[in-house]
């Protein structure tokens, strides 16, 4: 392998001006499953080939995420135990928790939300766009997905930024806008983050307030099962967290990619009656933005994966971001192109038993919020450099400055 390209995959600062595509692409071509030294760790195995992601995702009595947890981070057992949520799970405990709500995202069940994602997205266009320029990320990418989830939820419509505000911390711990100084104290929180005490008191609040008056909301569905302590605290933060930070990213990374790409912006304007256009660029911007860069498993036995042995114990990782890209499954996958199909993009994982419960309501998030952006102004401009997250999980974008026109 030529040092042209390649990159360290466990430093932060390697994502933060772009993902590097190039260092996958050769990755794909000549070490599709390569070993990853870590300074301060035991190092990892990168899976970066479309196909043995999905290899990977599916065989999950050989690479298992209850072992070793779902993040690079290594943990000892107590970390590892008081850390666990459902996507550190394996069956049969993964599945119990995945059912509670499962029935609430099927397509059927998301599709009775409709009417109340486009009115959320019309009241949210209604305060944004007449500022003229502002931050693309505040007042719109992450108002659409918060408030929306917010009601599934059942978080108060005047808190929601709280949320949005903690998540931001937790999840953009290795970002100096929200690093901490490392704390023996919070070894045990998800992130080893300070930030997760405090999203475990909002979901411990909520809870009280719904069993004593219920609703028909997730929190008061969640305050009624069976659960622990930590069994709920971690339930909250997921999903509180995952409902809101991949589908902003990708409505951002959405709007960049169609001002990158003026054509496509111009086909989408002029879709009108074009629902299958409009569905297709949803899925698009989902593959191009890949809003999570990797999940990581740890391998329950010894084993082959593309040739190469890996021994129980290791670390393997898989690169969605490279799966979204692998020239043998998408023609010209470095092309924005809204009208793709088929795109079996991995945005939400590759299938198996972990595949994002969200997926149905983030594609319906992400078309609705282009077809209403789109329906009410003339012109979107950039105006200034976007910001990036620096992170090797989240494919984030901070803030994103955009300047409108209105008809």
């Amino acid at each position: 392998m030529t040092e042209t390209t390649f990159i360290d995959l466990s430093d932060h600062d390697a994502f933060l001006e772009a993902v590097p595509h190039a260092a996958f692409a050769q990755l794909r071509a000549e070490d599709p499953v390569h070993w990853n030294p870590e300074p301060d760790g035991p190092g990892f195995w990168a899976v970066t080939r479309y196909e043995d992601i999905r290899h990977v995702h599916r065989d999950v009595e050989t690479y298992s995420s209850e072992i070793g947890g779902t993040s690079l981070e290594d943990l000892d057992p107590d970390q590892i135990k008081a850390r666990k949520s459902m996507i550190d799970m394996d069956p049969p405990r993964h599945d119990q928790l995945r059912g509670l709500i499962a029935r609430r995202f099927t397509p059927r069940a998301v599709g009775v939300w409709e009417d109340q994602v486009r009115a959320v997205t019309r009241e949210v266009l209604d305060i944004a766009l007449p500022k003229g320029e502002f931050d693309f990320v505040h007042e719109i990418s992450s108002e659409i997905p918060m408030q929306v989830f917010a009601e599934i939820l059942g978080i108060p419509h005047d808190e929601r930024r709280v949320i949005i505000d903690i998540g931001d911390r937790l999840l953009g711990n290795q970002d100096p806008e929200y690093q901490v100084e490392p704390d023996p104290a919070h070894r045990n929180l998800p992130f080893s983050s300070p930030a997760a005490l405090e999203m475990f008191e909002f979901g411990r609040r909520l809870a009280k307030e719904r069993r004593d008056h219920p609703r028909d909301d997730i929190i008061t569905q969640l305050a009624f099962e069976p659960l622990n302590q930590q069994e709920f605290d971690v339930y909250f933060v997921l999903l509180a967290t995952a409902g809101n930070e991949t589908t902003r990213h990708t409505i951002t990374h959405g709007l960049l990619a169609l001002l990158e790409h003026p054509e496509e912006l111009a086909k989408l304007r002029d879709a009108g009656d074009d629902e299958a256009l409009r569905r297709s660029a949803a899925e698009e911007m989902l593959r191009w933005a890949t809003p999570v860069h990797h999940f990581r498993r740890t391998a329950a036995v010894d084993t082959e994966l593309a040739g190469t042995e890996i021994k129980a114990g290791d670390k393997v990782t898989t690169w969605f971001v490279s799966g979204n890209r692998d020239e043998s499954v998408f023609e010209h996958p470095d092309v924005f192109d809204i009208s793709r199909t088929p795109n079996r993009h991995m945005a939400f994982g590759p299938g198996g038993i972990h595949h994002c419960m969200g997926a149905h309501l983030a594609k319906m998030e992400v078309r609705i919020a282009f077809e209403e952006l789109l329906a009410r102004t003339d012109q979107i401009e950039l105006a200034g450099p976007p910001e990036r997250l620096r992170s090797n999980f989240f494919n984030g974008i901070k803030r994103l400055p955009v300047k409108v026109t209105l008809p």
